[in-house]
């Protein structure tokens, strides 16, 4: 029946629930799991996971690591909670921003036996909802009826695993001329996600010849430098320096991507910024968080620039995996634009971090 919802928008709605703190009910097989976002997870909730069985907390093998866990199942850690741990004891696990303070957080105990692949599941789901990457799980019978009868979200794996995995399909919503500083002919085409999540801009100067390779920047969406000219990283500057430029040779585009804070979300940005007040570098920060360096999409881009007619750009950018994902999507680079702008003296050792760790080519 068409009103029954897809795969996609139980994702969507998932989002959602673990965003509010409401478990969502996950599925592989003959297995299931209650999940729930440690973040959001209350007092309450986590006595009532408890009534059902022995809960175990989720993490990455980057938080795992930080912690001294073990991740037997590679990327993922499954940590056994102690019939005394609280809901704080979970947040301190998940949320690194008092790790100096209390740095031992153990001994902890990993999970071995079975199947981790719920747990895999969750994370990315969490991921995917902006929170911390870290869920506890806790195995319930009879799935289906389970999900019924509290009304929550039930999600199959082998259904669910693939989109997340997947750049959602974009579509143009609507578009409009609109004049800027940096160019009188400007025009902002707005691209809305499957998935439910942000929608994406492409901003066009003048009339590019779909023909020939165009002017093109992969910007991702950052708020602290964009808007309120933060002097932490180079975004603003390259934002404007960027639409400065094809303004001046009178065309190009502009594509403002949505995934804040490499794409981990302006929170978890956040939070990445007060562990480097406290001596960590950009990507060390990342991974304390329980994230890798970075966990952008930039397929997303491709998308869109095919869907505008071209093929072929001359790319404003100093990041080579950039470089490598339009040729990898099939739009070719034909040739890399150098961006230099912006360093100052609050921004130089991140700079410094992403030439080194990143590749950036600065």
């Amino acid at each position: 029946m068409s009103l029954m919802p897809s795969t996609i928008e139980l994702l969507a709605r998932a989002r959602v629930d673990l965003r509010m703190g409401l478990p969502v009910v996950l599925r592989a097989g003959d297995e299931a799991a209650l999940a729930i976002s440690a973040e959001t997870l209350t007092a309450a909730r986590l006595a009532d996971l408890r009534g059902l069985g022995a809960p175990v907390l989720a993490l990455t093998a980057r938080r795992a690591e930080t912690l001294k866990a073990r991740a037997y199942d590679g990327d993922v850690a499954r940590i056994i909670l102690p019939e005394e741990a609280d809901r704080r004891w979970i947040e301190a696990l998940a949320d690194p921003s008092d790790d100096l303070n209390t740095p031992m957080k153990g001994p902890l105990s990993s999970q071995r036996e079975g199947s981790a692949g719920l747990h895999r599941l969750a994370i990315a789901l969490v991921k995917s909802a902006r929170l911390l990457p870290a869920a506890v799980l806790v195995p319930v019978a009879d799935a289906a009826n389970f999900a019924l009868r509290h009304s929550l979200t039930s999600l199959s794996q082998a259904a669910a695993e693939p989109l997340l995995n997947e750049s959602s399909p974009l579509h143009p919503v609507a578009a409009a001329r609109l004049p800027m500083d940096a160019a009188e002919a400007g025009r902002l085409h707005i691209y809305r996600p499957e998935d439910g999540n942000e929608e994406h801009y492409a901003i066009e100067i003048g009339r590019p010849d779909r023909s020939k390779p165009v002017l093109a920047r992969l910007h991702s969406a950052c708020f602290t430098g964009d808007v309120l000219g933060s002097l932490k990283c180079d975004c603003g500057p390259q934002l404007r320096g960027a639409l400065a430029q094809m303004g001046t040779e009178g065309a190009g585009v502009l594509l403002y991507l949505n995934q804040e804070g490499r794409g981990i979300g302006l929170a978890n940005k956040m939070r990445a910024y007060s562990l480097q007040d406290q001596g960590f570098d950009t990507v060390e920060a990342n991974h304390r968080l329980g994230f890798e360096d970075d966990e952008r999409d930039f397929r997303l881009g491709s998308d869109i620039l095919r869907k505008m007619g071209f093929s072929e750009v001359r790319l404003l950018t100093n990041n080579p995996n950039k470089i490598a994902m339009m040729e990898n999507t099939g739009i070719k680079v034909a040739e890399r634009v150098p961006l230099k702008v912006g360093e100052n003296a609050f921004n130089r050792n991140y700079l410094a971090t992403k030439a080194a760790k990143s590749g950036h080519m600065l």
